[in-house]
């Protein structure tokens, strides 16, 4: 039986009938549970061999996410998988015949507890398993929002934070093998919008030290939680930047940038324009276009970020919020470089100068 791909040349024909083949059915491999895409030609009674498998997995080219252009496919893996934006994502990817790996807690291909190490590591083992070791690109959507509860700061620390940069240093090397590796991670509005965001507790994330970033938001009370999701959410965008110009990762060809989305209509909104009190407080926060996003558009933006068309977008965080953030921020950036930091700004120069 033979293939015929349309692909962009004669190395990348491999990859093209693996990813074909690897797509459709599935097995079932240990805990956590893992279904991991085998062939499209199973009830032929066609199945690739290991070796077959092997080499195609690490001979590929850049793939083409939206599935436009005759490129062949490729592999991609989306945390917070089962529902909301990251659903929407994983719709959008693989409706565009990519092979995609969903992360969850639940009614996902690798299930995981992204708010312990153990899970974040079982999650890490997993994609990796079921990748082959090579991912075209990498969608951090799981987060946590502010919701009450003692214990919810913590929880928010823990998955939006360290569920993201855990992740993806365990992820690194399978991206980097990919050559040209796209990584979208959740930001938020709220990283610019929300007043008050303790500076301690954004440090302490940065420093790996969740317990003191939790600490650092106690003195807020009942408005822990909020103060917990808008530090999470500055303390992984700062990340982002501060990794995605270094040699480790854009030397490596991983193009590393976030999303902020605005108020989207997910389940999670859902409920809470479903309680009268946070109904009040999420219409009156200004929107100007009005409304509310739709998880459908972000995925568009989403796989617009993991094109080739992103191959020079590096470090960026990209608003998409219905216009609050200029609401709110217009004056605040872009912003020249004050003369208090020009010896810094040269310092910077002289070390990119010496990197290359």
């Amino acid at each position: 039986m033979s293939f015929h791909p349309v692909v962009r040349n004669p190395r990348s024909r491999h990859r093209a009938i693996a990813v074909s083949a690897m797509r459709s059915a599935s097995i079932t491999l240990g805990r956590p549970r893992l279904r991991v895409p085998l062939s499209r030609t199973a009830s032929l009674g066609i199945l690739p061999s290991r070796s077959f498998l092997s080499y195609s997995v690490n001979n590929r080219v850049k793939s083409d996410p939206a599935g436009r252009g005759g490129a062949e496919m490729g592999v991609y893996v989306v945390t917070g998988s089962a529902s909301g934006m990251g659903a929407a994502v994983v719709e959008k990817l693989r409706s565009a015949g990519n092979t995609v790996i969903g992360v969850d807690l639940r009614s996902a291909d690798v299930v995981a507890d992204l708010s312990t190490a153990t899970g974040r590591r079982a999650a890490i083992d997993g994609v990796l398993a079921a990748s082959g070791g090579t991912l075209d690109g990498a969608v951090l959507a799981a987060g946590l929002g502010p919701a009450p509860g003692a214990d919810r700061p913590a929880l928010i620390v823990e998955v939006n934070y360290f569920g993201v940069v855990d992740l993806l240093e365990g992820w690194h090397d399978a991206l980097a093998s990919a050559e040209r590796a796209k990584v979208v991670v959740f930001s938020s509005n709220s990283t610019t919008t929300m007043p008050a965001v303790p500076g301690r507790a954004i440090r302490a994330m940065l420093a790996g030290d969740s317990g003191k970033a939790v600490k650092a938001t106690r003195l807020f009370g009942k408005n822990a939680p909020a103060m917990a999701y808008g530090a999470s959410k500055i303390a992984v965008s700062r990340w982002v930047r501060r990794q995605a110009v270094t040699a480790r990762w854009a030397g490596a060809g991983i193009r590393l940038n976030a999303i902020a989305p605005g108020a989207i209509l997910t389940p999670l909104l859902e409920r809470q324009l479903a309680t009268p009190d946070e109904a009040k407080a999420i219409r009156s926060f200004p929107v100007p276009i009005g409304g509310f996003g739709v998880p459908s558009q972000l995925a568009e933006w989403v796989v617009f970020m993991l094109s080739d068309a992103a191959d020079f977008l590096c470090g960026s965080v990209v608003f998409v919020d219905g216009g609050s953030d200029a609401w709110f921020r217009a004056d605040d950036w872009p912003r020249a470089v004050p003369a208090v930091r020009i010896r810094g700004y040269l310092a910077r120069m002289k070390e990119f100068a010496a990197r290359a």
